[in-house]
């Protein structure tokens, strides 16, 4: 998708007496790019790699130090009029090589300017890791040696039989996994636990070493060369890193990814290996450095390695597979056309894709990334603050200044002092300024709905626990739940043995005491007033033995519908008195209750809420409107359900020791709301749902700023 080329170029007469040429290092290779002869030049010194068009290299290679730039242009001109690069395209063409050091000058002071370029550049590879400080590189020293003394074994290493070794590997772990999982989750609670910090670092340095030399070995195979090694402080944490940089020059696209998906490939390997260990070892070192091995090996590879929009080993394996190089450069530079072409008006624009598709690959990929990347470094920042405040402070305003002031200050350079946009200079302020404007009335005038969703339940205005009153076998479930009841219903029957046995002992105790009264009126003792006394704390305790006798039998409290889910599996347990056997319900007029959180609960008590509406799990798709709201102004730690947390399956963060499910880690304030009942809907006490309020609408950056506030303020304190 070129656009109209130039043949003339004002500037021409600045070069068109030159004599240079190529230097002699630089080795130039062809290859194919979606069916499309392209030649990559390569420079050994640097280990950098360049592609340009088959009509640059027939301009390139007729560089001579006996002919003048302008000559050579002529000649390609007379060769192939409609294919030769204008004027334009050379002495851009040439100045990415001279800036590259790939051309090579007859005039003594070249040597000079040389060094400065390459002092230039590497100034320019500083700033950029300066700039990149989550991901900063430090090459410590070249593998070329050790690596071509391997060279047997690693073709042993990769090789078709080494991949059957491989699959079969990853099929059996991932049944031992499968046969383990409870266990490898509950032990997954844990991983960011103190303790266990020093293995999760071991196991993500083994796993690392074996992903980098993976790379190594694997372009290696493929007769490129490795020359550096070295440490990579990722998010602050000492990590190797490999450079196979040698692989753009492979002719197979197949070759190329498998490089790239050859770090991947050794990872999965090795936590296949630790998932053997894992499974057959007993708690320690081994077994605990197994296991962080293999969440590292799965985390990074979802996360980081095989994720194609941040530039890593996915990357390059989409940028090979698609044949598309410099993906993400070639992506900056397609979104810039577009807003060179239809916002700022610059006509001469030209498109970095070759065809429509790859347009809309390139433009698809960088808004994917863009977005993709402040997500993942900014969830990196939290992860990090919530655990060293101070370091996720630093990061933070690194990644300001490099994501945001300086693209800022770079963008307003270029919309300033643009050569393109010399002739449309005044729009492009005037659509900057005009964009700026609208974005920020749009953000802090123009009101948008303004609401937020809370979980909860179902609840009957009318409904009682049934429980039992006296400790118990369930010996008989008399009425099946579901059932409708009425008040005195017997329910359930539980039998106490130990209780008959106090029921037998104290009525021997009552025949004897009567035998002593009788005695004792007879002889008209002086012990007749204690044995009374005796006597009426025995028929005391048999009245409530009796009682808790007739209290066996559980009866309902009220008139409703019996509920009991386990009535089937409860016969035969022994239940403590006080303990909840079930409920009867009135399915006559219902509420709901909903868990607010803290961050939420200050705008409910502002008054200011225009309607709720309750949509409940399973009928999502039918709203019930509230009538009315109760707050309850206080907070509560208990939730009205086990549903509603963590336990369960719902949103609601609960204690991890608290077997009942209903405990949580931060308060909360309860609002119950109101409901008419609906005949579409089916109105069952329990049944989870979330309640959505709508407040007075605000503007977008009025909510925003609140929510970043109180994010700060959960989990920083600031």
């Amino acid at each position: 998708m070129a656009g109209p080329r130039r043949t003339f170029s004002e500037s021409w007469y600045r070069i068109a007496d030159q004599k240079i040429c190529l230097r002699s290092t630089v080795n130039i290779r062809k290859q194919f790019f979606r069916r499309k002869k392209w030649y990559v030049i390569h420079d050994p010194f640097n280990n950098q790699f360049f592609r340009i068009s088959p009509e640059a290299y027939e301009f390139v290679a007729r560089l001579r130090p006996d002919m003048t730039i302008n000559d050579v242009w002529d000649e390609c001109i007379k060769r192939n009029p409609d294919d030769s690069p204008g004027q334009d395209e050379v002495i851009q063409l040439l100045s990415q090589l001279y800036y590259a050091n790939l051309l090579y000058h007859e005039l003594p002071p070249d040597s000079t300017k040389l060094f400065e370029r390459y002092r230039l550049r590497k100034q320019r590879e500083l700033k950029s890791r300066l700039f990149s400080i989550m991901f900063f590189r430090l090459p410590l020293f070249d593998p070329e040696h050790i690596l071509k003394k391997a060279l047997p074994f690693i073709r042993l290493l990769i090789s078709p039989a080494a991949a059957v070794i491989w699959l079969f590997a990853v099929i059996c772990a991932g049944k031992v996994v499968i046969d383990n999982f409870e266990g490898l989750t509950a032990q997954t609670q844990g991983i960011l636990a103190p303790g266990n910090l020093v293995y999760l670092y071991a196991g993500l340095v083994l796993i690392k070493i074996l992903h980098e030399f993976g790379h190594a070995f694997s372009c290696k195979r493929f007769r490129g060369e490795v020359h550096t090694m070295g440490v990579m402080l990722m998010v602050f944490t000492p990590l190797p890193y490999v450079d196979t940089t040698s692989s753009w020059s492979f002719r197979s696209r197949w070759h190329r990814a498998l490089v790239g998906a050859s770090g991947m490939i050794f990872e999965i390997f090795a936590a296949s290996v630790a998932v053997f260990i894992w499974a057959y070892t007993g708690p320690g070192i081994v077994h605990s450095i197994a296991f962080n091995m293999m969440f590292i090996a799965s985390v990074s590879t979802l996360l980081f390695n095989a994720n194609p929009l941040l530039r890593y080993d996915g990357y390059y394996i989409l940028s090979d597979l698609a044949d598309i190089p410099n993906l993400h450069p070639r992506s900056v530079s397609q979104l810039k056309h577009l807003a060179e072409t239809y916002v700022f008006g610059y006509k001469d624009s030209v498109s970095p894709a070759q065809s429509r598709k790859e347009a809309s690959w390139l433009t698809c990929f960088g808004l994917l990334s863009w977005t993709y990347r402040i997500f993942i470094f900014s969830a990196i920042i939290l992860f990090v603050a919530d655990r060293f405040l101070l370091l996720g402070i630093i990061m933070a305003v690194f990644c300001t200044i490099s994501w945001v002031l300086l693209p800022v200050y770079r963008f307003i350079t270029y919309v300033t002092t643009s050569t393109h946009l010399e002739r449309t200079r005044l729009r492009s302020i005037a659509v900057t300024a005009g964009t700026l404007a609208a974005v920020l009335v749009f953000l802090s005038i123009i009101p948008f709905p303004n609401r937020f969703r809370a979980p909860g339940v179902l609840e009957s205005t009318n409904y009682v626990h049934v429980v039992n009153n006296t400790d118990g076998f369930v010996k008989n479930v008399i009425i099946p739940t579901g059932s409708d009841v009425i008040t005195g219903t017997p329910l359930l029957e539980l039998s106490n043995n130990e209780l008959d046995f106090e029921i037998a002992a104290a009525k021997a105790q009552l025949a004897e005491t009567l035998t002593l009264k009788m005695r004792a009126v007879q002889r008209a003792s002086s012990e007749l007033e204690p044995i009374k006394n005796r006597l009426d704390t025995i028929k005391r305790k048999l009245k409530t033995l009796d009682e808790q006798k007739k209290s066996l039998v559980v009866k309902a409290r009220q008139d409703g519908k019996w509920i009991a889910p386990h009535s089937r599996e409860i016969t035969g347990q022994w239940f403590d008195r006080g303990s909840v056997l079930g409920m009867i319900v009135n399915h006559d007029s219902f509420r709901f209750s909903a868990v607010v959180s803290q961050e939420d609960a200050s705008r409910l008590f502002k008054g200011n809420i225009k309607t709720a509406e309750v949509r409940l799990r399973g009928q999502a798709g039918e709203s019930i409107l509230a009538t009315d709201f109760n707050f309850i102004p206080f907070k509560r730690e208990t939730l009205p359900s086990a549903a509603l947390g963590w336990g369960a399956g719902g949103q609601v963060p609960v204690l991890d020791d608290d077997e009942s499910g209903l405990k949580v880690i931060e308060p909360f304030f309860q609002v119950y709301a109101e409901l008419d009942k609906l005949q579409s809907i089916a109105f069952l006490h329990g049944r989870s749902g979330q309640i959505r309020f709508s407040l007075d609408p605000e503007p977008l950056l009025i909510q925003w700023t609140r929510n970043i506030r109180q994010l700060f303020q959960k989990r920083y304190q600031i």
